[in-house]
């Protein structure tokens, strides 16, 4: 079956406009407390909800919820939501931009406290040099030269000030906060958008920047708090076992963006701030989040995965494996990664059909599925059209393929191709 597009004119804006992806200034209000670079817009998530006709009165859910998009947005719009995502330090994000309790006045008043017990710590521990580091297994863990030792001492200072001062209240505010300062500000982390390292920033105004996240947050709560409560949930769980926290039948929408079947280990994106929040302390806590993930980069796959199980009778799927394989042996690659190309691709397509099956007993007879994927050639260059086999998969579980909308298109890196970036729109009759 062709491709479903958009209608023209959405097409061409989405085609050529790469801010079609960005953050509008008039949604920063919790968004932006802490966000993954390529976090899909919530005017994207607002344009579907209007497609759908959700309202009040409809129960949305995010999958793969990231750090809380869909479910941010429809708390905004007043419309009760449920999301779930296996990444910890996703999910603790997502459940903190929901909380919209704290009193923010009692909020920036604690932080203070926190940070002048904390420059009067440094101006002591700096005095003599006494800097505070990680343990060798956090070492690990991280990417080398993440976070200079200055700048390293600083946060690990105010984080032990955070535990010693911990009010219920504030306290998951403040690390996120904490959390979002070290990525964006003080850390030497870059995003292009794989995340990488750049020039070591030898010092950093640490509790200064958080300080000023916290105002940011505080000055949001003014604003969010005066919404009318409306069900805003985060379940950490895995999107392939869906009913070990769903109620059957208790969804009418979903708008989601799954991870992409590419070489990216999307670990690596939040591995420094899981690693200094201590939502990963060693290799098995890493092994762990991995195995909670569908599996779409080598770096996760393991030898007892059978999800691709699931697509053992997709043309499509077969297909595009066997011609990464026969592409490997063409070129001689033998390392262990290479090797692995064919089956993460397997594996990557088995873990949604398995996701979308369970999916069925969740949604109520006539809700509206949304999911933003994207076109990768990340294995040996051999182009995967994500929506159009996702779309496949779909209809072969039942459901109704709607549409496949553009939304944007981006260039890859390795071939200067246009790839396309897709709202595959479902329908579950029941």
């Amino acid at each position: 079956m062709p491709p479903l597009d958009a209608p023209a004119a959405t097409t061409k804006q989405a085609r050529y406009r790469s801010e079609i992806n960005q953050l509008f200034t008039a949604d920063h209000a919790a968004h932006n407390w802490y966000r993954f670079v390529l976090s899909f817009p919530p005017h994207l998530v607002r344009e579907y909800l209007q497609r759908f006709g959700v309202t009040s009165e409809h129960r949305v859910l995010d999958p793969f919820c990231g750090t809380g998009t869909t479910v941010v947005e429809c708390k905004k719009l007043g419309i009760p939501s449920v999301g779930v995502e296996a990444n910890p330090m996703a999910h603790f994000a997502g459940q903190v931009k929901v909380d919209w309790c704290p009193d923010p006045d009692r909020l920036l008043a604690h932080a203070t406290q926190v940070a002048e017990a904390t420059i009067a710590e440094l101006d002591r521990a700096i005095a003599t040099e006494c800097l505070r580091s990680l343990n060798s297994e956090q070492e690990k863990l991280i990417l080398k030269n993440s976070i200079s030792p200055l700048p390293l001492h600083k946060t690990l200072v105010l984080l032990d000030h955070l535990q010693q001062q911990a009010d219920a209240s504030f306290s998951d505010h403040e690390r996120l906060a904490l959390a979002q300062s070290v990525v964006n500000t003080i850390s030497n982390l870059h995003f292009g958008p794989e995340v990488g390292v750049g020039r070591a920033k030898l010092d950093a105004p640490v509790v200064d920047v958080w300080l000023a996240a916290i105002a940011t947050i505080a000055s949001d709560l003014r604003e969010l708090g005066q919404s009318p409560p409306v069900e805003a949930i985060v379940h950490h769980a895995d999107s392939r076992q869906l009913l070990s926290v769903l109620e059957p039948q208790s969804i009418d929408a979903v708008i989601t963006s799954p991870p992409y079947p590419n070489e990216k280990d999307y670990t690596r994106t939040t591995r420094l701030e899981s690693v200094l929040l201590g939502f990963i302390k060693d290799k098995a806590d890493l092994r762990s989040l991995k195995q909670g993930l569908v599996r779409s980069n080598t770096r996760n796959v393991y030898t007892v995965d059978d999800d691709d199980r699931w697509v053992a009778e997709q043309p499509e799927v077969q297909r595009i494996a066997n011609e990464i394989e026969a592409r490997r042996i063409a070129l001689g690659k033998t390392s262990g990664f290479e090797r692995l190309y064919a089956r993460a691709t397997r594996l990557y397509f088995g873990g949604m059909a398995r996701h979308l099956a369970e999916l069925r007993q969740i949604l109520r007879p006539g809700a509206q599925l949304a999911y933003v994927v994207g076109d990768q050639a990340s294995y040996l260059r051999v182009m995967i059209r994500t929506g159009q086999i996702l779309a496949d998969i779909a209809r072969s579980l039942g459901y109704e393929v709607v549409a496949i909308d553009l939304f944007r298109t981006r260039l890859a890196t390795a071939t200067n191709e246009q790839m396309r970036e897709e709202v595959v729109v479902l329908r579950w009759r029941g």
